[in-house]
């Protein structure tokens, strides 16, 4: 596939400057370099969060993770712990972690729209009192993802504004697109199972394999 070009790339810092302006000083005077009280209470009422990683050619994967609020648990002011729960065993956030440490995490909580960002090292940890500490309905995850965090800040809710991701009023139905096996069925070429049999393991995932 050609790769498209473009007449007017910026390919510059001082020409994006020049386009976007600088930084008003609260948007990085805001930045901290630990979780303070306020962090705590957003990542304990979060019960989703974002986290984008990199491979060690640079291409980036973001992967949503999501339980009950607080699912991530803060050790102290520098370190988070995320659960890693069943899924689909791909493992692009796993194998890019051990390829490139650094993450970037985006802590979202329904019906507020500021977010919460952290970016930081990450590692991928079995200690035993990591996996008991993140269990649910008394299962433990399979590993846990542990995040030095190097800085975080909040962000402001304007594109939740423009979005309308929380107001119920915005809401697509799910008629609007295919089942995610008739998507996944044809992005797959219909080669490794028929639709009825994807259906019902997905189906099936939902129900029995959460956690």
């Amino acid at each position: 596939m050609a790769t498209r070009t473009f007449s007017q790339e910026v390919t510059g810092i001082e020409e994006l400057r020049k386009v976007i302006g600088k930084p008003q000083p609260i948007s990085v005077k805001k930045q901290i370099s630990a979780l303070d009280r306020h962090c705590f209470s957003f990542i304990e009422l979060a019960p989703f969060l974002l986290i984008g990683t990199s491979n060690a050619d640079g291409r980036c994967d973001v992967s949503p993770k999501g339980d009950s609020p607080g699912f991530v648990k803060v050790l102290d002011n520098q370190t988070l712990v995320i659960p890693e729960r069943p899924g689909n065993k791909r493992g692009d956030t796993l194998i890019n972690i051990l390829e490139n440490p650094h993450v970037g995490l985006l802590f979202m909580i329904p019906g507020i729209e500021d977010t919460l960002r952290v970016n930081g090292r990450a590692s991928i940890v079995m200690d035993e009192e990591l996996l008991d500490l993140t269990a649910h309905q008394g299962k433990r995850p399979v590993l846990t993802i542990t995040v030095q965090v190097q800085e975080a800040f909040l962000h402001c809710a304007k594109a939740f504004k423009r979005s309308r991701l929380w107001d119920a009023d915005a809401q697509v139905p799910r008629k609007s697109l295919p089942s995610l096996a008739e998507m996944v069925h044809d992005h797959s070429n219909q080669e490794v199972c028929s639709l009825d049999e994807l259906e019902d393991y997905i189906r099936q995932g939902y129900e029995t394999r959460l956690y």
